[in-house]
């Protein structure tokens, strides 16, 4: 009795000490491609902020209002692009941590899940810079009152961008979510497709939630999140017709 409760003791030590030095491993390979990047932080930040800069009316330039922000702003900035970079390894060292414990069916679902995040997480990001800064910041810098010169601060410009970035990343795993609770057997596609105008609205409230309160950023969030559901309940009946005919094989 207690040999085997020593054995069960050392099974969690060891777990721990595993997720301790995949821990570590996440973080060396950040701080590998921060350092790797910080020469180029301006360069990082300059073009980020080009969509904004392009829009602006000519003459105008962005301001920095606190006197470190000039050195701060893309010193941030360049350690958020070093986690998103190192992203793919960190997923793949919780993959390898979590991986032993499941079983043959569920690694063959999460093998393609988690490629499918990462790559969903960076399309998200990729929408909002090459799509939505250039018409958000366009359509407000043209509806500035006159007399009024437009000139954004580079601290604030930051905290929008990094905000958006995270809203988009995160609502386009909508169909991930989506597909896995059909294939935990949650919910039935059909009945999500019942519930569809319960989720646009949710879309618009989880947009109001995570952008910035105006009603043109917050539409450009929940169209595509209402999209992506329609594209989870879509992966998910394309499983259940696979699960269907392997049973009838």
């Amino acid at each position: 009795m207690v040999l085997a409760e020593e054995e069960k003791e050392l099974t969690l030590i060891d777990h721990l000490v595993e997720l301790r030095d995949r821990i570590l491993k996440c973080v060396i390979a950040i701080v590998l491609f921060f350092l790797g990047l910080f020469y180029w932080a301006n360069d990082i930040y300059n073009y980020i902020a080009l969509p904004l800069v392009q829009a602006l009316p000519e003459g105008s330039t962005m301001i920095a209002i606190d006197p470190t922000s000039p050195f701060f702003a893309p010193f941030k900035l360049t350690f958020y692009v070093s986690f998103l970079l190192a992203a793919p390894y960190v997923l793949y060292q919780l993959w390898s941590f979590i991986a032993p414990g499941l079983y043959k069916n569920e690694k063959a679902v999460a093998i393609p899940l988690f490629i499918s995040s990462v790559i969903l997480f960076y399309t998200g990001i990729a929408f909002a810079r090459y799509v939505l800064f250039g018409i958000v910041f366009g359509f407000f810098i043209s509806v500035a009152p006159e007399g009024i010169q437009v000139a954004p601060d580079i601290s604030s410009f930051l905290s929008f961008a990094l905000t958006i970035f995270f809203a988009f990343g995160i609502a386009f795993e909508i169909p991930i979510a989506v597909f896995l609770c059909i294939w935990a057997g949650l919910a039935e596609p059909d009945s999500l497709s019942e519930k569809r105008p319960y989720v646009v609205v949710g879309c618009f409230v989880i947009a109001m939630l995570l952008t910035p309160p105006d009603p043109f950023t917050q539409s450009m969030l929940a169209l595509p999140m209402w999209a992506l559901f329609e594209l989870g309940i879509l992966a998910g009946r394309l499983m259940q017709k696979k699960q269907e005919s392997s049973v009838a094989e």
